[in-house]
């Protein structure tokens, strides 16, 4: 399993297309009660993304405008610059708070000729978005689902966070041990054994990591098991077994632990969930 898959295989998300067609004038989103990051795909024209408190950033050749979390923000275009769009929300499986939207910035931008891959999946999401073929909404949400996969190989490859998830995933240093986490979370992990899966000395390791996650590498496994504890209490799991599944030895542990970093027990938790 690769560094992105583990991380994909607990944060999932979906992806649904609500427009598709000509802007004319302003799109807001900016409802504070939102639990969808937001795709905008330029076609053609000219269009002007706002955030609140920020410069607006104008767009003028085909580009996909990522936010990946609940951003209040607010795309323009005028009327007669013929410009043309596609727009999905993006919904995560046990919310927008966790570690892999939260690494990202609150806008990622990359112009569609970038990457031939990536042109590819757009230009095809674009003949779906513009034409009458059956099963139409079905394919268009997969394509953004695939866009969003591209989009992260591109931010790790590229190095485009300097801080968080996805930037430890990039840092060749410290992608092994952090890939080793994922994959063992129940594991009884010390300083030693990831400093040396990372080929540094363990002080070294420490402060890289620190600096590199926004995390030690112990809140880190903690902030993890928590994430992976949420799978679980997605499917129906006992609290009990969940705290044994994620390296706890007794529920009050996990209960510390997950409220902690959520404000609420694991069990009103998967309640919550369970009621949505």
């Amino acid at each position: 399993m690769d560094k992105l898959t583990s991380i994909l295989n607990q944060f999932s998300f979906s992806t649904g297309v609500f427009y598709t067609g000509q802007l004319c004038g302003l799109g807001s989103f900016e409802d504070e009660k939102s639990q969808t990051g937001h795709i905008h795909l330029l076609k053609q024209g000219e269009l002007e993304a706002h955030e609140p408190g920020k410069a607006p950033v104008i767009f003028n050749e085909p580009t996909l405008i990522f936010y990946p979390r609940p951003v209040p923000h607010t795309i323009r275009a005028e009327k007669d610059s013929n410009t043309e769009v596609v727009c999905a929300e993006v919904h995560y499986g046990a919310g927008p708070s966790n570690p892999l939207a939260s690494s990202l910035p609150s806008m990622i931008s990359i112009p569609v000729n970038r990457d031939h891959r990536f042109k590819e999946t757009v230009e095809w999401l674009f003949e779906e978005a513009f034409g009458s073929k059956c099963a139409r909404q079905l394919v268009m949400d997969r394509l953004c689902e695939v866009l969003i996969v591209q989009l992260l190989r591109w931010v790790i490859n590229n190095h485009q966070v300097d801080v968080g998830l996805m930037a430890g995933l990039a840092d060749s240093r410290l992608a092994r041990s952090m890939e080793a986490i994922h994959k063992e979370p129940a594991k009884n992990w010390n300083l030693v054994e990831l400093a040396e899966l990372a080929n540094m000395a363990r002080s070294r390791f420490a402060a890289h990591f620190r600096e590199v996650n926004g995390q030690t590498p112990g809140d880190y496994i903690a902030t993890w098991r928590v994430e992976v504890a949420k799978t679980h209490l997605k499917k129906g799991k006992r609290v009990g077994w969940v705290a044994n599944e994620v390296g706890y030895e007794n529920t009050s542990t996990l209960a510390r632990i997950f409220r902690s970093r959520t404000g609420i027990s694991p069990k009103e938790w998967q309640k919550q969930f369970m009621d949505h």
